[in-house]
């Protein structure tokens, strides 16, 4: 994992894999650990015992790691993810694990997932390793819409997904209602049966296309319709394309914030920086694509999860067909659209807000929602 001949190796792509509890993760890991494209994996899960791989494994080692007969391995969080995913890059370094081609941290069914992508995010050392690939969330189709009615821990799996699966369709073949409260937490995030649900449909959900090798902007924003699974609900009244509210449970929404002219990198980050001051922790994640008025012909990448941002990517151009433009994605908790908007307005120099009025808002971004724009 350390700079050679031939530069510096490419970070490991990192799956985070969650579901409430029942939801299935261990047997889908188990399928898909079967298929040659993950072979070199490394899964971390919280404890061996609580994980059925028993009839994968060939050897176990010291310091728990076990050996997978088919190339992967798999090793327990010894305390901290941090600590284990140091460890892994260590011991590659010093020869004592072959090289890594993927990891995949299978998380507890009551886990909140943005603490890892924290992790990933917010490491100094973690970034230069791994970088996120995508969060995978499994929905039980029988008790799904029972653990998102009562369980924010569920809600909070669901929008952060770049990737839902539905299991158990065979057990509750109706699934038009939990498809409906899924939408309404995460409208971007492509929907697939479990018994489809291959390496395919489950990784390569960054920036770059994995089938194309070029950036896809439109697809890692989760600007793709999702027709086979929308809401077909006539009288459901909502949006599930641009800015959602699961009213009963306290405002998991997302957000998509665009404008169409440059801005400054410095204004850029003057809107993220207010954007984190006034939503904190409440921001769940963030994915941006911003048009920069200092280097028009190269997108800037930022993706972002609670207080953390990770590095700022450039990419070389934008994208064949992709037009330039400013396009912002937040997910979050306690999401205020209209302060969001503002804040955009006021960094962009948006015609909506009058100049005079500029510099009142950031001086004051916490009253923006009574400034009635």
């Amino acid at each position: 994992m350390s700079a050679g001949a031939a530069g510096p190796v490419a970070p490991v792509p990192v799956t985070v894999l969650t579901g409430f509890l029942g939801s299935g993760k261990t047997t889908l890991l188990n399928r898909l650990l079967r298929d040659p494209a993950l072979r070199d994996t490394v899964v971390i899960v919280n404890e061996f015992g609580a994980v059925g791989l028993d009839h994968l494994l060939v050897e176990r080692s010291s310091e728990g790691i076990v050996e997978l007969s088919d190339g992967c391995i798999c090793c327990t969080v010894r305390g901290d993810l941090v600590d284990t995913l140091a460890d892994l890059v260590d011991r590659v370094q010093t020869g004592r694990l072959a090289p890594m081609r993927r990891v995949v941290i299978e998380t507890t069914g009551l886990a909140d997932p943005t603490p890892i992508l924290a992790s990933l995010m917010g490491h100094p050392v973690l970034v230069q390793h791994f970088a996120l690939d995508g969060v995978v969330t499994l929905v039980d189709a029988q008790s799904g819409a029972v653990s998102l009615a009562e369980r924010h821990e569920a809600r909070r799996q669901v929008a952060c997904a770049d990737r839902l699966v539905l299991t158990k369709t065979d057990l509750a073949p109706e699934t038009g209602a939990l498809v409906h409260a899924i939408r309404h937490l995460n409208a971007r995030a492509p929907l697939v049966a479990v018994a489809e649900a291959g390496p395919g449909d489950l990784f390569g959900c960054g920036l770059m296309d994995p089938a194309t090798r070029r950036a896809d902007i439109r697809r890692w924003l989760g600007e793709v319709d999702h027709a086979e699974d929308a809401c077909a609900d006539p009288h459901c009244g909502h949006d599930h394309s641009h800015a959602h509210r699961h009213d009963a449970h306290g405002a998991i929404r997302s957000l998509s914030l665009t404008h169409d002219a440059p801005m400054s990198r410095a204004d850029a980050e003057g809107f993220l920086d207010l954007l984190v001051l006034r939503f904190g922790a409440g921001l769940l994640r963030l994915k941006a694509v911003v048009w920069t008025a200092e280097d028009a012909g190269r997108p800037l990448v930022l993706h972002g999860v609670r207080t953390y941002l990770h590095p700022p990517v450039r990419l070389s151009d934008w994208p064949a067909g992709e037009a330039p433009r400013t396009a912002f994605v937040l997910i979050g908790e306690g999401l205020d659209e209209r302060v969001a908007r503002d804040l955009l307005a006021a960094f962009a120099h948006a015609p909506r807000i009058d100049a005079p009025d500029r510099a009142a808002l950031l001086d004051n971004p916490l009253s923006l929602s009574s400034r009635g724009f």
